[in-house]
């Protein structure tokens, strides 16, 4: 690997089954379809893979937005 660049590691212990588990139902909902190829993506393109993760990175971002407004709605004075 080269000097500089990050490993593809989850910061979180224990959370690679919940990402997997996302990767799969985003992969359905926008028909890229894994489990008809028994979970190996290696056929399909990169661009595709490519929008799952895109997906996957705007649910999270939605999910965590939802979270910080719960608080500051619960905190503000």
């Amino acid at each position: 690997m080269a000097r500089g660049q990050r490993s593809n590691t989850a910061l979180v212990r224990g959370c690679e089954s919940a990402l997997e588990r996302l990767k799969y139902e985003i992969a359905n909902e926008i028909g890229v379809n894994y489990d008809a190829q028994g979970g190996y993506g290696g056929d399909i393109p990169s661009r595709l893979n490519g929008a799952v993760g895109g997906h996957m990175v705007r649910r999270m971002i939605e999910q965590a937005e939802q979270q910080l407004a719960g608080r500051q709605g619960a905190t503000r004075f």
